[in-house]
C-alpha cells in the first residue's frame, strides 16, 4: 500500500474515532440530562405529595379553630352531661333571677318554616363571647326537643386581629359548624360566620359559613343597625340578639366545671345558663304548640307570658 493510501486510511480511521468519540459525548450529554431531569421530577413529586398530604391533613375551618377542649371519650362524656341536664334542675333555675339581660321579644313576620317543620335559626361566630355564652344554653334547650351529634369544643378568641383583647377571652364554648340535630318537633338552622383565628394578612377573622340572602335579610331587620351577634330567629315568632349574659368567669372554670355546675340549680352558672335555656324553651314551646309535654313543663309555660 502506497503512503497516499496509507495516509488515507489513517485519516478515515481517525475520523471515524471521532465521530464514534462526538457520538458517546452527546450520548453521555443525554443520559446526564436525563438524570438531572429526572432527579428534579422526582424532587417535584416529593414536594407535591408532601403539599397533597398537608394539604389532605389540613384542618377544618373549624378544627382549626383555636381549642384545648377535651376528646374521644372525655368529649363524649360531656356532651352527654350537658345534653342531660334533669328538667326538675332546670325548673329550680327558674328565670335566672337578675342574672339574665334579655330574652326572647315577640316579632311578626311570615312563618319560618324548614322540612316541613317551624325552624330556629341561630347566626353566630366563634370569636364571640356572647355566642359562646349563647350556645351552652341552646344545646340544654334543644337537647329537649331532639338531639345532637358532631358537637365540638372551641372557645372563643383572645385577641382580634389589631392584637386588642377580646371582652371574656377564651370562653369556653361549642360549635354548631360540623354538628347535625335532629327533632320531630323543628329545625335548628345554625350559621357560624367566622372562626375564632383572625387572618393575619388582613388582622380579620377567618370566614367559616356564609348566611344565605334569606338569612342576612332577617338578621338585618331584626338584629338592631349593627346586627348583633348571637342571633335567633325563632321561626319568625320572637327573636333574641346580642348577649343573653355576660360569662363572666366561664375561661377560669373550662368545660368540664361548666357541664358540672349546670346540674346544681344554685350554682351561678345554672342560674345564667339554664334560666337563658328556659326562655328559649319557652319560645320554642310556642312555636311546636308546647310539644313534648316534657319540655314544655309549668315553669317553661309560666315564661311564654313573659316574651
Amino acid at each position: 500500500m502506497g503512503k497516499a493510501s496509507r495516509t488515507k486510511v489513517e485519516v478515515n480511521r481517525r475520523e471515524k474515532i471521532a465521530a464514534q468519540r462526538a457520538a458517546q459525548r452527546r450520548a453521555e450529554q443525554r443520559r446526564r440530562i436525563l438524570i438531572a431531569s429526572g432527579s428534579i421530577i422526582v424532587v417535584l413529586a416529593v414536594v407535591l405529595t408532601l403539599v397533597i398530604i398537608k394539604l389532605n391533613n389540613k384542618p377544618s375551618a373549624s378544627a382549626g379553630s383555636a381549642s384545648n377542649g377535651p376528646t374521644g371519650a372525655a368529649l363524649t362524656a360531656l356532651v352527654d352531661q350537658v345534653t342531660s341536664v334533669p328538667t326538675s334542675v332546670s325548673d329550680a333555675a327558674g328565670d335566672g333571677g337578675s342574672a339574665l339581660l334579655s330574652k326572647p321579644t315577640t316579632i311578626s313576620g311570615t312563618p319560618l318554616i324548614a322540612n316541613g317543620k317551624p325552624e330556629m335559626l341561630y347566626m353566630g361566630a366563634e370569636y364571640c363571647p356572647y355566642c359562646a355564652a349563647e350556645r351552652w344554653a341552646m344545646i340544654v334547650a334543644l337537647s329537649r326537643f331532639g338531639t345532637f351529634s358532631g358537637l365540638a369544643t372551641v372557645h372563643s378568641a383572645a385577641r382580634d386581629g389589631a392584637g386588642q383583647a377580646e371582652p371574656y377571652p377564651n370562653t369556653p364554648t361549642w360549635t354548631f359548624v360540623h354538628a347535625t340535630y335532629s327533632s320531630p318537633y323543628l329545625t335548628f338552622t345554625p350559621v357560624e360566620l367566622e372562626t375564632n383565628i383572625p387572618d393575619p394578612s388582613t388582622g380579620l377573622y377567618t370566614t367559616l359559613e356564609t348566611p344565605t340572602a334569606a338569612q342576612d335579610a332577617l338578621i338585618t331587620k331584626y338584629g338592631g343597625s349593627s346586627g348583633a351577634i348571637p342571633f335567633i330567629d325563632f321561626g319568625n315568632k320572637y327573636v333574641l340578639s346580642g348577649a343573653s349574659y355576660y360569662p363572666t368567669g366561664f375561661a377560669s372554670l373550662g368545660w368540664s366545671q361548666v357541664a358540672a355546675d349546670l346540674h346544681n340549680p344554685n350554682s351561678a352558672v345554672a342560674k345564667e345558663v339554664l334560666g337563658t335555656a328556659n326562655y328559649i324553651t319557652a319560645a320554642i314551646c310556642q312555636m311546636t304548640g308546647n310539644q313534648p309535654a316534657s319540655a314544655c313543663t309549668a315553669t317553661v309555660k309560666s315564661l311564654e307570658s313573659q316574651i
